[in-house]
């Protein structure tokens, strides 16, 4: 071996080098130690490497927290300087109403009691939203525009469909990206994740994946019309080039920049995880932390839930003397499930952990709802104010609890009722009958023409999708609000058209069609029955699919979601399921 090294690299190169220093280690060691030597060495290196990756995403979680809080340093509590409007009223002859949109965020259609009794086998209550309703107009077949939060909030803030201008995915940060591959590169079930890595290294970052600011916001009308316009809490529309929240129409801005509710460790906070990829990924790129008008991230100095209840009062405070509009926009009860110790304990009748936890978020958002409530009564102004509540998707699967909601099917991350249908109340006393009750669909894109309307505001220019809802509450009109209405979100799609409505899992080839008339849980499918029926809802999908634009930017996960099991319970091949685009 050695003269045919040395005869085909010559005595220069480098590997000759290194093989005449082995065969000096040779000469002078013996060649039985020195192989013994490079057997313990390689085993040694081997042994490294093998514990690495074996513990590779361990090691990525335990280490991603430390580098975020490097590269991204959080300070201690910063007060917030909200806008003061005059110390009196202005105009007395300005009717218009103040406006309040309040957005929880996961709330599943069975999480308040209004429906169906509430979580937790109806002992947990939740008496201040309800009394919205009881104030107001519910509807009880209100639609969020998509399962997942970002395109539904798009919606909401441009009175369109998100895939109109090609917002039709959820962008993910840019560490929890990278944790989600890892992960599901860790799991082995029968039904896989399909990811293009490719495709995902060469996405924008999270900051630049934003709503396009040619799109005209309620908070941009409002603005211009005279309102004073305040955001607090969750955006996920994008913060570079002129998508933030101050660039879109919101005077103040108080920004959700972290995901924790309360630092991990803190003893007034009880904590539950679970073995699912997406709660991992919340956990291990979770900080706690906000940015008020763009400035540097900062310690919220309370449970977020609570200080984000209490900066609103100071919003409502500070401007009762002209009108505003209040973007109340909640991260509860998005996992990670955290809640306050007092809330837990007052759960304890609650056999699961988890539950009791859950449910101690839904008191804590509840009770601040109430508080505004209060204040607005205390101000003298609640009967002028326009309050909406309602939720960006249904409840999700990977928090392991049942009957979130029930009595529907699917999750979040799924065009099945549960992970649409959600509650939207309507509350404005000085105009809305109380208690009224209406079973039309609805959609989030109705929400703007709706405060644009109460606001005297004409929006004939803006080409929307969305209509006012004033004439159905107030009984002036008895027609339904909408004949059709679409979701899309890759290769999961669906359509409801009048009481019928299609779903589809296109790469699977798995279709749906039900009457929703005599079949609201959507458990009996009926596509081999009508497939007349079906093959008009296919093609009302498609035409309405060729009107809309392509994608900003393109999906690079697939995920299963069985549409009667959460995460983690074992898939049986009875059991139905669609694969989500994201």
């Amino acid at each position: 071996p050695w003269t045919r090294t040395e005869q085909n690299f010559g005595k220069n190169n480098t590997i000759y080098t290194y093989a005449f220093v082995i065969k000096e280690e040779f000469r002078k060691n013996g060649y039985a130690k020195m192989l013994k030597k490079v057997f313990y060495i390689s085993g040694a290196l081997l042994l490294i490497v093998s514990i690495v990756w074996e513990y590779k995403v361990n090691i990525l979680i335990w280490t991603i927290p430390t580098l975020m809080n490097i590269a991204n340093p959080v300070q201690e509590n910063i007060p917030t300087n909200w806008s003061s409007g005059p110390s009196e009223i202005q105009k007395r002859t300005d009717e218009r109403p103040n406006i309040i949109l309040i957005l929880a965020d996961d709330m599943g259609y069975n999480d308040i009691s209004l429906h169906n009794g509430g979580a937790a086998d109806g002992s947990l209550k939740t008496p201040n939203i309800d009394s919205l309703a009881q104030s107001g107009a519910w509807f009880s077949r209100g639609y969020a525009a998509n399962a997942t939060c970002a395109p539904s909030r798009a919606s909401i803030m441009s009175g369109k469909y998100p895939t109109r201008f090609g917002y039709e995915f959820t962008p993910v940060p840019d560490a929890s990206r990278f944790i989600v591959s890892w992960l599901v590169e860790e799991d082995d079930p029968v039904l896989r994740a399909r990811i293009d890595s490719e495709v995902a290294n060469s996405l924008p970052s999270f900051m630049e994946m934003g709503m396009p600011t040619e799109q005209i916001t309620i908070a941009e009308v409002l603005r211009d019309a005279g309102y004073y316009t305040a955001h607090i809490g969750k955006w996920h529309l994008g913060h570079a080039y002129g998508m933030d929240p101050q660039s879109q129409g919101f005077e103040d801005s108080l920004t959700l920049a972290g995901s924790s509710y309360l630092p991990e460790n803190d003893p007034k906070v009880v904590n539950a995880k679970f073995d699912t990829n997406i709660d991992k990924m919340v956990w291990t790129s979770s900080q706690y932390a906000a940015r008020f008008n763009g400035g540097d991230l900062f310690k919220p100095d309370k449970y977020v839930t609570d200080f984000y209840t209490d900066e609103a009062l100071k919003v409502i405070e500070k401007n009762q003397n002209r009108p505003f509009f209040l973007y109340l926009s909640h991260w509860a009860i998005h996992n990670p499930l955290q809640a306050m110790r007092s809330e837990v304990e007052q759960m304890t009748h609650m056999p699961d952990h988890n539950l009791q936890v859950y449910s101690g978020m839904i008191a804590a958002l509840d009770r601040g709802v109430g508080k505004v409530i209060d204040k607005l009564k205390e101000l003298k102004i609640y009967g002028k104010t326009l309050i909406i509540f309602t939720s960006d998707n249904g409840g999700a699967n990977y928090i392991e609890l049942e009957d979130i909601n029930k009595p529907y099917r699917g999750w979040k991350i799924s065009f099945f009722e549960g992970g649409i249908r959600v509650p939207f109340i309507f509350s404005w006393p000085n105009e809305i009958s109380s208690d009224v009750k209406i079973d039309s669909a609805i959609h989030h894109f109705d929400i703007f023409s709706t405060i644009a309307t109460a606001a005297d505001i004409n929006t004939d220019n803006l080409n929307l999708d969305g209509v006012n809802l004033l004439p159905y509450i107030k009984k002036e009109n008895l027609d339904r609000p909408h004949k059709t209405l679409f979701w899309r979100s890759g290769n999961h799609q669906a359509v409801l058209h009048e009481n019928w409505k299609y779903i589809v899992s296109k790469k699977e080839n798995f279709s749906w069609l039900f009457d929703t008339a005599n079949d609201p849980l959507e458990k009996n499918n009926l596509i081999k029955s009508y497939p007349e029926k079906a093959l008009l809802m296919k093609g009302l999908l498609a035409e309405h699919n060729s009107k809309q634009s392509k994608p900003l930017f393109p999906s690079v996960f697939e995920m299963p979601i069985l549409i009667d099991k959460f995460e983690g319970q074992e898939f049986e091949k009875s059991d139905e399921y669609i694969y989500w685009s994201n």
